[in-house]
Parts: structure tokens; C-alpha cells; sequence
């Protein structure tokens, strides 16, 4: 196997524009699984599906040594409607690459995947290699890196790959949605008969718009609480609601837990709060992990991401860092810069040699 950086950036750009040719919607990305799986083998690399996850390990794997993960991952979203160029049709232009899915995170998965490529076949390295590329990251499903873990070697940290333009996501937002349900008496508004469920809804809903949380974090700022959606069952206009529904959007940093958050809440409120979900957490990693010091030594920086990834579902410290630019994703005519992936993969190696 070559290890010339130079094919191995040429070689990512084409795996790229094969991705993107091909549709890969969260829970439907057999295909680009497929795409991964067979580079593998033409690299004559064993690798493993889980689901639509498919897994290599380094070949000089050693169980007494610690272990990195390389993660990204191939699923997309449906292409936003104001696009005008065709989204699965890979063209070069004036440097950039564009393509649903080339920013988010495909430029990211193919310069990990060219990292692994290099390091494959090294022996006397310092930690294990293992590199995953994972499905339904853009939905936070359950078929994605979280059902993948299990079937790997303990992991002790990962590099999780999302368009951070190289530098260093030490720590992530967590999200955690809630139902919140107010009471009332049902009765007809023209006799003023009832109890409205909306009213008493709008103390909490003030409460929750007012609240400060104490903690600041240096690196994520505040914690954030935002009512985003209100209803209720009734079809009529004269009837008084007895029940009143509405859903509040936490932004949680790092210095919080999801149960302390919701204990300050329940000890605030009247209404009834019930978490539809714990599982993406706020994450961090200390700045002095081997990962985060190698980055530095290079010369990059670090901040706390607003954003959520998969680095929110990994139990062992995870670094997000990848090339591209967070704010183009999602976006219509999404693209990468083709030097933003050379210069992605030359990072990742340089940031590797620190530490293996």
C-alpha cells in the first residue's frame, strides 16, 4: 500500500465525488456503505458491517495498547429545495467541490478514512487505529455510531470528523428536548366557564425565557432554555383548553448534567416536564489529552461548539476537528474547498505522528 500523501488526497477527492453520486439519506445508506466497504477491499483491508456502519481496524492491532477512533459519517440529509445545482452530481469549480453531503461531513469521513490508509500498515505505533464510517448522524439515530460501539475494541479516545475548518471543538452543546404539559378545566369561552390551560402554560413559559443559569461556561457560555413550540388539542375556537402542551429546546454546557438541569426546573414550575430524551449530552475533553496538545503544537485553536455530532454519543474522551466550514452545511450548492481536504488529510497525519 502507498502511503504518498499525494495519491492518498487524490484518491479521497474521488471517494468524495463517488459519495456524493450516490444517495445516502439517513437509514438509506446501503450504498455508500457499500462504496467504503469495496475500497477497502481493493486496499485488501478487512473491514466489518454493522448495519450500515462499516468498520477497519489497523493490522497491527495489539489489545495491550490503547486505542483511537477515527469517526465520521456517510449519511446526508435531503438536499435543501433552493438548490441549483444537482445535488448528487460532483463538479469542480474555481476549487471548490460541490455536492450534498461534500461538506457535511464527506470531505471530513474521506480525509479520515486516507489517515487510516496511511497509518494501516505501520508497526510499533503507540495506539491501535480504528476507523468507522457511521450512518444516521444527521437524524441522532439509534443505527449509527451508538450501535456500532459495541462491536468494537475498547475505545480510549476518538477524532470525530465534522467541518470544524481544522480546529480544535474541544467541548459541544448538549440537547436535551422537553415536553412540558399545563392543566386546566375544560369550559365554553362564551360563558367564561373553565379553567384555560394556555394561562396557567404562561407563567412557566415566562419563567423559562427569564431563567439565568449560574454556571458560564469559558468555553460554551451560558446554558440555554428556549420554548419553541405551543399547542393544544382543541379544534374548536369556544373552547377553554384544558390541557396545554408546549416544548422547550435546552442548549446545556458542560458544567451541567441533564438530571440537574431538569431538577432546577421541576423546582421552578408548576407544569409536569417529562425529557423526551438524555442521550445527547454535552461533552468536553481536557486540553492537555494527547489529541488536543498535538493540535495545539500545530499551531491550532480551540473553542466550544454550538452544534451537536456524534461526539455527544461516545463514553471516552472525543476531539471534533475536521475540514470544511460548520456554516455551509445544510446549506443549498453545498461545497468544500478541494485544498481544504488536501490540507485536512496532511493534518491529521501531523497531528497522528505526535501521538502514535
Amino acid at each position: 500500500m502507498s502511503n504518498n500523501l499525494n495519491i492518498l488526497q487524490q484518491e479521497a477527492i474521488e471517494l468524495l465525488k463517488n459519495l456524493i453520486a450516490t444517495p445516502s439519506f439517513s437509514k438509506e445508506e446501503e450504498k455508500t456503505a457499500g462504496i467504503i466497504a469495496k475500497l477497502c477491499a481493493t486496499k485488501e483491508i478487512p473491514a466489518t458491517w454493522v448495519g450500515n456502519n462499516i468498520v477497519a481496524i489497523n493490522q497491527c492491532f495489539a489489545e495491550k495498547k490503547p486505542t483511537i477512533l477515527l469517526n465520521s459519517h456517510h449519511d446526508t440529509l435531503k438536499p435543501n429545495p433552493q438548490y441549483t445545482k444537482d445535488p448528487f452530481t460532483p463538479v469542480v469549480e474555481e476549487g471548490k467541490l460541490f455536492g450534498l453531503g461534500s461538506n457535511d461531513a464527506g470531505g471530513c469521513l474521506v480525509s479520515l478514512i486516507a489517515t487510516f490508509l496511511h497509518f494501516y500498515d505501520k508497526e510499533n505505533l503507540k495506539y491501535n487505529l480504528i476507523v468507522a464510517a457511521t450512518a444516521e448522524e444527521e437524524i441522532s439515530g439509534n443505527g449509527g455510531v451508538e450501535y456500532t460501539l459495541p462491536y468494537l475494541p475498547k475505545i480510549d479516545c476518538a477524532i470525530v470528523g465534522e467541518p470544524t475548518q481544522m480546529q480544535l471543538a474541544v467541548a459541544e452543546r448538549g440537547l436535551m428536548v422537553i415536553d412540558c404539559f399545563s392543566y386546566g378545566k375544560a369550559g365554553h369561552a362564551a360563558r367564561n366557564e373553565g379553567e384555560n390551560a394556555i394561562y396557567t402554560a404562561l407563567k412557566d413559559i415566562e419563567w423559562f425565557r427569564n431563567y439565568e443559569f449560574d454556571k458560564v461556561s469559558d468555553l460554551l457560555g451560558p446554558s440555554r432554555m428556549s420554548v419553541t413550540v405551543i399547542e393544544t388539542e382543541n379544534k374548536a375556537h369556544n373552547v377553554v383548553p384544558a390541557v396545554c402542551k408546549f416544548v422547550v429546546d435546552t442548549r446545556i454546557n458542560e458544567l451541567y448534567t441533564f438530571e440537574e438541569v431538569v431538577k432546577i426546573i421541576k423546582a421552578n414550575v408548576h407544569c409536569d416536564v417529562k425529557p423526551r430524551s438524555t442521550r445527547l449530552r454535552s461533552t468536553s475533553i481536557a486540553l492537555n489529552h494527547p489529541l488536543v496538545a498535538a493540535g495545539i503544537n500545530l499551531g491550532r485553536s480551540y473553542y466550544g461548539s454550538p452544534t451537536t455530532s456524534d461526539k455527544a454519543l461516545m463514553p471516552f474522551p472525543s476531539l471534533k476537528m475536521g475540514p470544511g466550514d460548520s456554516a455551509r452545511s445544510h446549506t443549498a450548492d453545498e461545497y468544500i474547498y478541494i485544498k481544504e481536504i488536501e490540507e485536512g488529510i496532511e493534518l491529521y497525519i501531523q497531528l497522528l505522528n505526535q501521538v502514535l
